[in-house]
């Protein structure tokens, strides 16, 4: 296979040969950092032997859209991303096409299809997991993907955008053991996401750091919403010996808990101390405001937005993987235990 041969080299060949797959050959053409140093350097060599050069590509004259595609758009925490993204994307000249494919397969291949009828700069997907059939189908539709918070370890090539999810988990749960809260429950996010399981994990790390066992009864499965806090809260509020303190793995489950102590003629944090997660606008509305982790939601769309579109324009990026910090705000729903209180000891 000479380059004068008449025939255009495609990138197949050229992996073929290198004996590599069609996406390594991809990253190095793009400058991707994440391509072995002996293999960038086979690839490159063929590249030049056989004279090869990129077709004019959708990047030569971009769409001038970026989709943004989420699991379900019922949260506020969906509207801070969308902010993040259209930042980035009103800065630059692109607009944002934002969808909702509600985990299942038929909307997933309906979104898809309206997909290969126009043309994107990019994908991003926020808390989902990008099946490989999709991915591969995106790829050979030269689409790059970005993941936000994704729900499970992506392929290796595609980048993700996430927080200190496990770091969050461990700040609130030593902020109330440093109030003096020992039996604090806690409301879980749905299992199949990394970033609850993160903040799950932090939370079992406060506790063995602090010298305390970990009481399976005060763990209650939830789904970030109000509802399945509300129920957490009212499940763990009529145990014989109710915690002290609730960390709530989402704000909106916190909202809900505060709901299931009001019911009960409590106070938020008289009797009971509330810690949420990710500072959602109305964390410092709520009554008695909120103390909370703030993830920096918009941040990290305008994250996935510049990353997304580096990767439209063939540009390498600094790492496939960046977590953002999260902060403890401390706000008024928490404080010590009620004196006297048995559950604090």
């Amino acid at each position: 296979m000479d380059a004068d041969d008449g025939r255009r080299v495609t990138i197949s060949a050229i992996a073929r040969e290198a004996g590599v797959s069609v996406p390594t050959v991809s990253r190095v053409l793009n400058g991707r950092s994440d391509v072995a140093p002996g293999t960038r350097e086979r690839v490159e060599e063929l590249l030049r032997h056989h004279g090869y050069r990129r077709r004019a590509s959708r990047t030569v004259q971009p769409a001038g859209l970026v989709d943004l595609v989420f699991n379900d758009l019922d949260s506020p925490w969906a509207v801070e991303i969308i902010r993040g993204v259209e930042d980035v994307g009103h800065a630059a000249g692109v607009g944002t096409v934002v969808s909702a494919i509600h985990r299942q397969s038929t909307a997933a291949r309906q979104w898809l299809q309206n997909l290969r009828a126009r043309a994107t700069d990019g994908v991003i997907f926020v808390t989902s997991h990008v099946s490989p059939p999709l991915y591969a189908q995106l790829r050979r539709l030269n689409v790059p993907v970005v993941v936000v918070d994704p729900a499970g370890v992506p392929a290796i090539d595609v980048p993700t955008i996430g927080a200190t999810n496990w770091a969050g988990g461990l700040a609130a749960t030593e902020h109330l053991l440093s109030l003096g809260h020992r039996r604090i429950g806690f409301v879980a996010g749905p299992t199949h996401l990394l970033c609850s399981r993160a903040r799950l994990d932090g939370y079992r790390a406060g506790l063995e750091v602090a010298g305390l066992p970990l009481e399976e009864h005060l763990l209650r499965p939830g789904d970030f919403y109000h509802a399945s806090g509300f129920a957490a809260g009212s499940s763990l509020l009529d145990l014989d010996e109710p915690p002290t303190a609730i960390f709530a793995a989402s704000d909106q489950m916190a909202f809900g808990v505060y709901e299931a102590i009001r019911q009960r003629g409590l106070l938020v944090p008289g009797d009971v101390s509330v810690v949420g997660f990710d500072d959602l606008p109305e964390a410092r509305w709520a009554s008695p405001p909120l103390t909370t982790v703030r993830q920096p939601l918009v941040e990290m769309g305008r994250l996935a937005a510049r990353t997304v579109l580096r990767l439209a324009q063939g540009e390498a990026i600094d790492s496939p993987r960046v977590e953002l910090a999260t902060e403890l705000v401390v706000r008024d729903s928490t404080t010590a235990p009620p004196v006297g209180s048995s559950r604090a000891s």
